[in-house]
């Protein structure tokens, strides 16, 4: 068994099927067929069971997938590191809140595309909850997240601090209107944003529990939403400061334990720290750690 057995292995497992494995791999069904069969030959298991759709590992199989992905990753890794000679180059994914992207990173990425132009960045926005989780399968090279995290499999450093605020309509006074007016629902993105668990906190903690939660998909959808009487939210001041200061929006300062909330950047523990990276992250760090409401 060596890594390309493997990687055959993987492909196989991942993808369902031996055809599409075949695909990914530019080479023919016959040939993963072969490789599939001699790896089992040689573990003296049986690793997939065949269907008419495909194929589904057996627990055999399921006990060998984590190590066969934990070697294509790590082939990956000893090439990224084999091949960085210190200049930053090469793909580099993060992921980030919807609210960093708007408040924080336009001007660093800007500043980073222009000193670094060999770096293929890509950002993929989601929840906390996504970001952690996409970080420790080695999905991405890190994320921006909302603090605390505690993961034995994660390293991490506060990079920003944000004062988060109640968001509502211009016509609400505040929390105590909140829990008057009980047709309100709780504008938020999907499960996993950690505004979100903050938000039914807040409320839960002033007994305000009959606001019920409405998802959208964007910050200007739900800043939209909030203006038009739908439903309160929690953001940061940042995000919602222009909105207010064009009456669109009222915004309620909350006591500072409430308010203020870090925001993290995650890495594996074990992975690679590459040249472009590290750049990035200079960047990030030469940033302000608070935010102006300005902004």
């Amino acid at each position: 068994m060596d890594a390309s057995d493997l990687n055959v292995f993987e492909a196989v497992a991942r993808l369902g099927g031996i055809g599409r494995a075949a695909l990914e791999l530019n080479t023919v069904q016959s040939n993963v067929t072969t490789r599939v069969r001699l790896l089992e030959q040689e573990l003296g298991t049986v690793l997939f069971e065949r269907h008419a759709r495909g194929v589904r590992l057996t627990a055999a199989g399921l006990r060998l997938l984590p190590y066969a992905v934990e070697v294509k990753d790590l082939l990956k890794r000893a090439r990224r590191a084999a091949t960085d000679d210190g200049m930053p180059k090469g793909p580099l994914t993060i992921g980030t809140l919807e609210t960093t992207v708007a408040m924080r990173l336009p001007r660093i990425i800007a500043r980073y595309a222009a000193m670094y132009p060999d770096v293929d960045l890509t950002l993929r926005t989601g929840t906390s909850a996504e970001s952690v989780t996409r970080v420790l399968a080695r999905e991405l090279d890190g994320a921006f997240v909302a603090g605390p995290v505690d993961h034995a499999g994660l390293v991490h450093e506060t990079v920003f601090r944000e004062e988060l605020v109640l968001v509502t309509a211009p016509s609400i006074a505040g929390l105590p209107d909140v829990g008057r007016a009980g047709v309100l629902k709780m504008l938020v993105l999907r499960v996993g944003c950690s505004y979100r668990q903050r938000l039914e906190s807040l409320l839960a903690s002033r007994g305000i529990v009959d606001v019920r939660p409405l998802e959208f998909g964007s910050l200007d959808a739900i800043v939209g939403c909030v203006a038009a009487g739908i439903g309160i939210t929690l953001l940061p001041r940042g995000v919602v400061a222009l909105a207010a200061r064009n009456g669109e929006v009222a915004l309620h300062t909350l006591p500072p334990d409430e308010a203020m909330v870090d925001t993290l950047f995650i890495r594996h523990r074990d992975g690679y720290r590459s040249s472009a990276l590290s750049a990035f992250m200079q960047m990030v760090r030469a940033a302000p750690i608070q935010a102006m409401a300005a902004e």
